[in-house]
């Protein structure tokens, strides 16, 4: 069962430390941004040698630090060598947040607002962008939280920051349940991710295919199909089973997905079902349907049952 706390994690756990990184333009300022406004101390381009002994002084609350290619002494390996050294410290409680986007995304964005890339600033922001996402993926790797901003306006980037890392609400695990389309792509940053294209695809009935998987008519068509209900039942079972397991290892954040053929109905609806079900049980959820929310058609909703409530 989730764990509530009337206080916020940082109070508990030690100084809670956000250390942001991620490719130029994927909204790492966005990022920070949002923290601040969560009661972050934001700082900025600190050299990385210099973290150690900021975080030792008398800071009175969590910080968020943005780091980027751009500082004097930043290097893959001096930041992952960071990274380990304040894990180990029993006073802090750290997380890396790792804001990533699509390459011919970050591209779009260099020619839209005609900035230079800080690689390349004499070149196509191309090449810049393909060296610093090789530079940083072995911290890419690493990461406590990735967020893809891709798809993401700036509000729905700032939302999804605070629902990671609002000092107020954050819990011992918090859920994220996706929906996506496989036609799109697998969709990024999932910890366990299963395929409901084995069940009975409402698009092919004409009454359902302009709904979506939050209709009843859809959820129960779906549901009709004799595998589904001992499918719904060993997905949640797996869940309830790992989410303690996650808890105990020290997991703040996981990400599950359910993909079908368009990401309209089969996804939709057991992303629906098992995000009810896990709040029911006590966890902390939120939903995202990701070709819902690109058609406009749906916002990001988070639902939120207390143990005993």
């Amino acid at each position: 069962m989730g764990v509530t706390r009337s206080d916020p994690v940082w109070a508990q756990a030690g100084q809670r430390v956000v250390l942001v990184t991620g490719p130029s333009g994927a909204g790492r300022t966005t990022a920070i941004g949002a923290l601040e406004d969560l009661g972050y101390e934001p700082i900025v381009n600190l050299p990385l040698s210099l973290v150690p002994r900021l975080l030792k002084g008398h800071l009175t609350g969590p910080v968020a630090l943005g780091v980027d290619v751009r500082g004097r002494d930043f290097s893959a390996a001096a930041l992952i060598e960071l990274v380990d050294m304040l894990t180990k410290r029993p006073d802090l409680h750290l997380d890396l947040l790792y804001l990533d986007a699509l390459p011919e995304v970050l591209e779009r964005r260099y020619s839209e607002t005609r900035r230079r890339h800080p690689l390349s600033p004499e070149e196509d922001p191309g090449a810049g962008i393909a060296q610093e996402m090789d530079l940083l993926s072995p911290i890419r790797m690493r990461a406590d939280v990735l967020i893809d901003s891709s798809e993401m306006s700036p509000h729905d980037l700032r939302a999804e920051v605070g629902r990671f890392f609002d000092t107020g609400r954050t819990e011992a695990l918090s859920v994220t349940v996706n929906s996506f389309s496989y036609k799109r792509g697998v969709q990024r940053g999932l910890d366990l991710m299963f395929d409901c294209r084995f069940l009975a695809n409402p698009h092919w009935e004409p009454e359902l295919r302009a709904l979506d998987g939050r209709d009843a008519a859809v959820a129960d068509y779906v549901a009709a199909d004799p595998r589904f209900a001992e499918f719904h039942q060993r997905v949640l079972d797996l869940l309830l089973f790992l989410l303690p397991a996650y808890v105990a290892e020290g997991k703040a954040y996981l990400s599950v997905g359910f993909g079908c053929t368009g990401g309209q109905h089969r996804s939709v609806a057991m992303t629906e079902s098992i995000a009810k079900a896990l709040a029911e049980a006590g966890w902390r959820v939120s939903k995202r349907h990701r070709e819902l929310e690109r058609l406009g058609h749906a916002e990001n909703e988070e639902t939120k049952v207390r143990s005993g409530a």
